[in-house]
């Protein structure tokens, strides 16, 4: 029998930077302009973010990014979200939508370096 692995509960703010793909100071910035994008701080006084502030901070850049909502808009559209019930899905789905771009991505990489080494192997024969 495994044991499963531990599902980390807190991120760092270079953590977050790194599955978001996004810089700090724009984590920094959205803090200000949406209340509910709230990090607490450890001792050091460094953010440490939660899973569902990392879900909300993709559904965030979808609507800003993807969906090209000004901050207000954005903003409107989420507590829209949140009066119907619809926020944690919608989060969740902004987050499952980024994770498939980034693993084609991914895949997009790994088939062309492939390829680049079955071009080579061919020629060397």
């Amino acid at each position: 029998m495994s044991v499963p692995y531990p599902v980390q509960e807190f991120f760092s703010i270079g953590e977050v930077c790194q599955l978001t793909d996004l810089k700090p100071h724009v984590l920094r910035y959205w803090e200000s302009q949406f209340r509910f994008l709230n990090p607490a701080k450890n001792r050091s006084g460094n953010r440490v973010y939660q899973r569902r502030e990392i879900e909300l901070i993709m559904l965030v850049k979808h609507l800003l990014y993807t969906e090209k909502y000004t901050i207000e808009g954005a903003r409107q559209k989420i507590e829209q979200y949140r009066r119907s019930g619809e926020l944690k899905p919608e989060a969740r789905r902004a987050l499952a939508t980024q994770t498939i771009k980034d693993l084609r991505l991914e895949l997009k990489s790994i088939l062309a370096l492939l390829e680049g080494t079955a071009s080579s192997n061919a020629g060397a024969r």
